[in-house]
């Protein structure tokens, strides 16, 4: 029974310990290519962006990355854009904040080439 438990606490241990170990081993290549899919994303498929700033790259459980900022230096044009790093790079879903530019026309319909 004591054997058991020891076992099971083990297990446990190691569990939380390889979740932990996960959550911030992002490279800065993978940072790196995960903004430039952010920044080509933002300039082919919305109107007017000049500037883009970044603020917060985030890792998820399921290999992903949120990517986080502002564009034209306006603090209520914010984004986080969820890119699927699993999946080439890939945009999944993106927030915008309330003065976020608007799509492209063209844009609208599907999503642009990135």
């Amino acid at each position: 029974m004591i054997l058991l438990k020891s076992v099971y606490i083990c297990l446990i241990s190691l569990l939380v310990l390889l979740s932990g170990c996960n959550e911030n081993a992002t490279d800065d290549e993978t940072i790196s290519k995960a903004r430039d899919t952010v920044e080509s994303y933002l300039i082919h498929n919305y109107k007017d962006i000049d500037q883009i700033e970044f603020d917060k790259d985030t890792t998820s459980p399921m290999g992903g990355m949120m990517i986080s900022g502002i564009v034209n230096g306006n603090e209520k044009a914010t984004f986080s854009i969820d890119v699927e790093v699993e999946n080439d790079f890939s945009v999944g879903s993106i927030g915008k904040g309330e003065e976020f530019p608007e799509r492209k026309q063209e844009c609208i319909e599907k999503t642009c080439d990135y």
